[in-house]
């Protein structure tokens, strides 16, 4: 799977587990010197990163005669390097989102058509209920490689009377994800040989969903086993909550406007329905950053509603120096481009709400920005404020780098994060006031969303376990 959140490893697992470094180490060098002795002499190239990781997954898979291997796709499918596997036992397209448009194009269809690339001749592939024309277009890629698709039924159907089914992983759209496993995981068992997977529930041959063109899988009875699993199953940095004191942090890699939709519901059920503290303040934080060809106001405009006290914009770099993080260095990303990046969404982000207020009786005033937003620097720290004729409670700030985003939110009050030392303050009075009210809210939520190298990072530093 990809990408990673904290280390290489976790992309390659056996028994869910990351495998570990000395295996790592072992079949890197060992698939890494075979393809530098066999390289074309012309051309003299190397698989790029990715390219080099699947291969040697592929092979880490067969070297420890694994029974059964889970192969994620990169991106899209039709022309991705996983996309080697001649004849899978089984194929499944999730929930299809806007999301890479300059590799796979800026529309559903076109997404579809690449999703459906990975559709093998006479291998079952099963998808969940998708848009139309996508539907269609899913159908007519199955059609010309003469691969049967089935449509998932919904998660109601495999719950028996009012048991409800209890889903390890968090938020509404995790259903559909879990009907898909279901279906692919009986496909498998079924190839297998297994016996006892459930009685199949009877469906008439016809069956097809209003408006749909694909034909609906039978549900069937669940085994322990597979209830277990779901409600088993992890994923860091998936609706993850993270209570450290009064900061509790909720972290999701969406970035995509489905995916941030539904990381918008997760957060309200999770963090806004709760109760107002009786003895203090409650103060909510956005931290959020977006890489590559995202439309990130669009993405802006829909966390709006959750009304933040503030939104903290930084690059997913750990530290302004990272070089001791090569796992998670991005060297097609430099700081100063990161930095940009961000300076624009903190922009974008004062638009929105300078647009809300009038519509929405709960928001402030708006505070003018205006000019260029210049670099501060302070006594060996950075932050980036917008100009305010106002001395308090600017709601947008941009910060260098994860770690002094963190520790501002923080205030010393994650016992797993340092607090900001007295070198790191900066005189602005945005950022000052926001470290009182911070310092003395009863409770602090913060949703770390819009990437998941930034959720990665923030796992990092929030959960130094991961690291070892």
């Amino acid at each position: 799977s990809s990408p990673h959140l904290v280390q290489v490893r976790e992309r390659i697992r056996i028994n869910g587990q990351p495998i570990s470094k000395d295996l790592f180490n072992k079949y890197f060098w060992l698939v890494y010197n075979r393809l530098e002795e066999t390289k074309d002499p012309v051309h003299a190239s190397m698989p790029a990163y990715f390219r080099f990781l699947t291969i040697m997954a592929f092979h880490v898979f067969l070297q420890e005669k694994v029974d059964l291997a889970v192969v994620e796709v990169g991106i899209g499918g039709t022309y991705d390097c996983t996309n080697i596997i001649r004849a899978p036992v089984v194929c499944g397209v999730s929930s299809l989102g806007i999301d890479h448009t300059s590799i796979l194009g800026d529309t559903m269809e076109k997404i579809a058509w690449q999703k459906g690339g990975i559709f093998k001749p006479g291998v079952p592939a099963f998808t969940v209920a998708q848009p139309e024309r996508p539907l269609e277009v899913l159908k007519e890629r199955a059609q010309e490689r003469k691969c049967p698709l089935y449509l998932c039924p919904e998660l109601d159907n495999f719950e028996e009377g009012c048991r409800a089914l209890e889903l390890g992983l968090a938020g509404a759209h995790q259903r559909s994800n879990a009907a898909l496993a279901l279906q692919l995981a009986r496909m498998w068992l079924q190839r297998r040989g297994c016996q006892a997977l459930g009685e199949l529930k009877e469906v008439p041959p016809s069956t097809e969903l209003v408006g749909r063109p694909v034909p609906l899988a039978p549900a069937f009875r669940l085994t322990d086993a597979m209830i277990q699993g779901l409600r088993d199953t992890e994923w860091l940095g998936r609706t993850q909550v993270l209570s450290h004191g009064p900061v509790t942090w909720y972290l999701d890699g969406a970035h995509t406007t489905s995916s941030i939709q539904a990381c918008v519901r997760w957060f309200h059920q999770a963090a806004l329905n709760q109760d107002k503290p009786h003895d203090g303040s409650e103060v909510r934080v956005l931290l959020f950053n977006a890489t590559g060809d995202r439309d990130t106001a669009a993405l802006l405009k829909l966390l709006v509603p959750c009304h933040f006290d503030y939104a903290v914009f930084c690059p997913n770099f750990m530290e302004v120096s990272v070089a001791n993080n090569a796992d998670q260095q991005n060297f097609n990303v430099t700081l100063e481009n990161a930095l940009t990046r961000c300076l624009e969404n903190q922009r974008t982000w004062t638009r929105l709400l300078e647009e809300k207020v009038g519509q929405d009786p709960w928001l402030p005033s708006p505070l003018w920005v205006g000019g260029l937003l210049q670099p501060t620097p302070a006594r060996g720290s950075l932050l980036l404020v917008p100009p305010a004729p106002r001395p308090l409670n600017s709601p947008a700030l941009v910060f260098p780098c994860l770690a002094q985003a963190l520790r501002w939110v923080a205030q010393g009050r994650d016992p797993h994060l340092a607090a900001p030392t007295a070198s790191g303050a900066h005189p602005h009075p945005a950022a000052s006031s926001g470290a009182v009210l911070l310092r003395e809210a009863a409770v602090v939520h913060v949703l770390v969303t819009g990437s998941l190298h930034l959720v990665g990072g923030a796992l990092r530093l929030l959960d130094p376990a991961l690291s070892q």
